[in-house]
């Protein structure tokens, strides 16, 4: 046994965009999907320092989606949505009121409520195991290797595709849709509220919409993908892009860049090594990551130490001794 298999160029690289397109194709498309629909929304996260908000709401939906079904008794897609959105708006509620009725900070509460929710949502899935078809490697890694194999939706004589691919569609519309409505509100708010309500911007009310928009996409999210790579491309997409820019708009379009170029080589990435695909996106996203790290023209490391290097050395080149040295030279 090896650790890394023999590498195959061509069932690397080949093969999932020929004879196996019909899968791999679709898994890298539910991918980007959940990348730019959670990159968008993250960025404005990332400013308002709350990028740990959507990792304990993406925790917190098991729960809520547990109890559905227990109260229920449906595995639809209403029941479900709605007891996963009822349990991530609780979960803001708890971290919200932990953290102004308590001398703990928003950290601190946002990892009490999400701990405790998601240990929740594991005892009713061990306890009832028999009536809850979910397990925990189902809530890490998501189903996305059983999305090709889901009937398709039929409207007509159209065949539009397997349902987790259709509400990630609706929901990156509406997400752009939103993005479009309330970009200004949404980019002065998170930069500066006090000057957002001195225009007279309702700032909780555009807080709390924001909530509800990233309730929706984690919901939507986490049954294709599971809560790794909810969380990752919440904050990895936005994380690079703004190494790249300052400006969002460029900042949002990089986002979706990012989500892209992770969805293809996450997917090469779990053929290569026969691995969860989830976990394969999220190691290739933190590669491109790491690749706007080191060499973005402005924030890059390597650059920056290359400016530095030579400006250390521009301003031994002029400085008074070395000119006056030169001169009697």
């Amino acid at each position: 046994m090896t650790l890394i298999p023999e590498f195959q160029a061509h069932r690397v690289f080949v093969e999932p965009w020929t004879t196996e397109l019909g899968s791999h194709g679709l898994m890298a498309l539910v991918t980007f999907l959940v990348g730019a629909s959670c990159g968008l929304i993250g960025n404005f996260l990332i400013l308002r320092r709350m990028a740990l908000v959507g990792d304990a709401i993406s925790h917190s939906v098991l729960p809520g989606i547990a109890l559905a079904f227990l109260i229920t008794g449906s595995r639809g897609i209403g029941a479900m949505v709605l007891g996963a959105v009822v349990a991530a708006w609780l979960t803001h509620g708890l971290i919200e009121l932990i953290s102004r009725h308590s001398r703990l900070k928003q950290d601190a509460a946002i990892g009490i409520a999400f701990s405790t929710l998601f240990a929740i949502g594991v005892v009713l899935i061990a306890v009832f195991a028999d009536k809850v078809d979910l397990d925990q490697d189902c809530v890490l890694n998501g189903e996305l290797p059983m999305i090709p194999l889901e009937p398709p939706v039929r409207l007509g004589g159209w065949v539009l595709g397997p349902p987790p691919l259709l509400r990630l569609v609706v929901v990156l519309i509406v997400s752009l849709g939103l993005l479009v409505m309330f970009y200004k509100e949404l980019l002065i708010t998170s930069f500066d509220p006090g000057l957002a309500s001195c225009l007279g911007i309702r700032v909780g009310v555009i807080h709390h919409g924001l909530m509800l928009w990233l309730s929706m996409v984690v919901v939507a999210s986490f049954e294709a993908v599971g809560a790794i790579l909810v969380i990752a491309l919440l904050i990895l997409p936005g994380a690079t892009a703004s190494m790249l820019t300052d400006r969002m708009i460029p900042r949002l379009a990089w986002t979706t860049v990012h989500a892209a170029l992770s969805a293809i080589s996450g997917m090469h990435l779990s053929v290569a090594l026969d691995c969860s695909p989830a976990g394969a996106t999220v190691v290739a996203g933190a590669g491109w990551f790491c690749v706007a790290w080191l060499f973005s023209p402005t924030e890059g490391l390597i650059p920056r130490r290359l400016r530095l290097h030579t400006g250390s050395v521009d301003s031994r080149l002029r400085s008074p001794e070395l000119s006056d040295s030169s001169e009697i030279a």
